[in-house]
């Protein structure tokens, strides 16, 4: 309806008729579930748990920063070191168990220390506690300097330093026993993130001078279940918890084979978990499962692995064999052999960022990595390939590299990851970008106009070179018109856009025919 006019005058109307571009969607986050050091953020001035919660990280210091570094009896550490160094950029962390902290007292012990007093019978004066229990806490250590006398008198003031590795982490200068702003329990519990101190004891003195280590920190295991990598999705927690974050696009669990190698899982158990992050993958469309073997599996072994989980999804890839780099746990000079998923990962980052999403993530080096648990030779790799299995060779002069592009698939139309993703990719796109057509009257001039944007962006995905064909209409077709709209689709409120795309495969099997030619004089 047009405006109203009551007087005369020069009147200015914004119509809408141009182009509303869709733009694509990011390929590349990645989402990491398993066990960590610890699982915690600072929020104004108190400490919060993280455990459970996905958790963005974008970039190592930031991760070391809420969930601590590498540490033993933990793969994601090492995976989420190994994807940031392949190229990922930002990830989400969900710690599912912390192995050197933790906010939870049913399974923590904190460390203490008992400080006495400076009486001439002394008697226990103050209890210091690390503010996080585990056996990170057993690292800190406490200096007492008590003030100067006065007027005779020994001193009632003193001075508290808080010391992590021996190294001082926090100084607290004129603390005294009394009541007051000046009380140490008041003045530690509002301003330390490292300690709690609790007067115990009763003295008008200041503690003698001396240091005094924590100690006697424990962390109770608990055994991790099908339960706590699917999570909540009320709670927002474990893999549930990833539903309400429409940027991950990859799904990654290196620490189910710590719980298998620990023996919390059995094989049946690593299954049902690979299996729930499948169908996780497969409900929210637009994500991607990169799985791991189990260890120490010879080529023949892991051919049998493969038949008995039986996987057959479009949306999943499993790799093998574990790869081998630098233990950086604590055993310098020494290599461990982990899980390639968060390396592999890292690889598809660094593929879409340098070449495009359509571009297969294999004949790419694993960075980071300095040897494999298995070198599998090329007749061994002919018995893996076909059953989807993408293996990593190491090649003299070439590197380590992945060497495999398949999905878990049965189905020869989504065989290779990069088409899988693609789709992934132009899909959500398009789901995003044509938001605005809701509601809008369904008509020629609608069908006309979603044929407009959606052609344009799909021009855009063929000169990347993500579509075969020499020119848009041999690679791609948008068809929305009254034969994909009668009149029974319209009175139920549908508008149907068909859309078909021609993607590139990759030249997985490259053939070179040779033979002996008798030269240009033997053709007559």
């Amino acid at each position: 309806m047009s405006p109203s006019y009551l007087s005369p005058g020069v009147y200015v109307e914004e119509v809408d008729k141009g182009t509303k571009p869709i733009e694509a969607v990011g390929t590349a986050v990645a989402a990491f579930i398993g066990y960590t050091e610890k699982a915690t953020d600072v929020k104004d001035g108190n400490t919060v748990s993280l455990l459970g919660k996905p958790t963005l990280c974008t970039n190592w210091s930031q991760y070391v920063a809420k969930f601590g570094g590498f540490v033993a009896g933990a793969y994601l550490p090492d995976s989420v070191y190994g994807y940031f160094a392949n190229g990922g950029g930002n990830c989400y962390i969900v710690s599912i168990k912390t192995l050197g902290v933790s906010d939870d007292p049913t399974l923590s012990t904190a460390a203490k220390a008992v400080l006495p007093s400076g009486d001439a019978k002394p008697t226990n004066l103050l209890e210091i506690s690390a503010k996080s229990g585990g056996p990170t806490g057993n690292n800190i250590s406490v200096n007492v300097k008590p003030g100067e006398a006065k007027d005779g008198k020994p001193a009632t003031d003193f001075t508290l330093v808080v010391n992590v590795n021996g190294a001082p982490a926090e100084t607290f200068e004129g603390v005294t026993l009394a009541r007051g702003e000046n009380n140490v329990e008041t003045v530690v519990k509002t301003k330390s993130k490292l300690i709690d101190v609790k007067v115990v004891g009763k003295s008008e003195l200041a503690p003698p001078a001396g240091s005094f280590e924590l100690s006697g920190g424990e962390l109770k295991t608990k055994a991790v279940t099908l339960k706590d990598y699917q999570g909540d999705s009320a709670a927002r927690l474990g893999m549930a918890g990833l539903e309400p974050l429409d940027d991950v696009t990859m799904v990654i669990v290196p620490d189910l084979m710590t719980s298998y190698e620990a023996g919390e899982i059995d094989a049946k158990g690593v299954q049902a978990v690979q299996q729930a992050v499948i169908d996780y993958c497969e409900g929210v469309r637009y994500c991607f499962a990169i799985l791991d073997c189990p260890p120490n599996l010879m080529p023949q072994e892991m051919k049998a692995w493969r038949y008995q989980v039986n996987y057959d999804s479009t949306r999943a890839a499993m790799y093998y064999p574990w790869i081998e780099i630098a233990d950086m746990t604590g055993n310098a000079g020494r290599t461990r052999m982990v899980p390639p998923s968060g390396h592999v990962a890292g690889v598809y980052a660094r593929t879409d960022a340098t070449r495009g999403v359509h571009k297969a993530p294999a004949n790419e080096v694993v960075r980071g990595t300095i040897g494999l648990g298995v070198n599998v030779t090329k007749g061994e790799h002919d018995l893996l390939n076909p059953i989807g299995v993408n293996v990593i060779r190491s090649f003299p002069g070439r590197g380590i590299r992945v060497w495999g592009a398949r999905t878990l698939s049965s189905d020869p139309s989504w065989k290779y990851i990069n088409v899988r993703r693609l789709f992934n990719m132009v899909e959500e796109s398009i789901e995003r970008g044509t938001q605005w057509v809701v509601f809008e009257p369904n008509d020629m001039n609608l069908w006309a106009r979603v044929r407009r944007d959606i052609s344009a962006f799909l021009t855009l995905v063929w000169r990347t070179g993500a579509l075969f064909g020499e020119t848009p209409d041999r690679a791609f077709y948008v068809k929305c018109d009254a034969e994909t709209n009668p009149p029974e689709v319209r009175d139920v409120g549908q508008l149907i856009v068909e859309i078909g795309l021609c993607p590139t495969k990759p030249a997985e099997f490259v053939i070179f025919r040779v033979s002996q030619w008798a030269g240009p004089d033997a053709q007559g």
